[in-house]
């Protein structure tokens, strides 16, 4: 789902993937390369998605939902999130 309000593009993407150590790794090495906001939400805990060790916080083996706060890439910002995606 994605939400615009005041020209900022905050795509939601619910269904993430992040149940090995690897995943988490390839994941954060994958967004650091943006200078986009990420958080992960799990119930109603949120973490910096950028920070591995803030990842390893949550249950892994549940899907996460992951925000993205985004200008004006957001679409190459998903093309790239595709191999995590439920």
């Amino acid at each position: 789902m994605t939400v615009f309000k005041g020209g900022i593009c905050n795509e939601t993407v619910t269904s993430l993937n992040l149940n090995s150590i690897e995943k988490v790794k390839s994941f954060v090495n994958d967004i650091v390369k943006y200078e986009n906001d990420f958080d992960l939400v799990s119930g109603r805990n949120y973490v910096d998605a950028k920070s591995i060790m803030g990842i390893f916080a949550f249950d892994l083996s549940k899907p996460l939902q992951l925000n993205i706060h985004a200008n004006d890439n957001c679409d190459e910002i998903t093309k790239s999130l595709k191999n995590y995606l439920c």
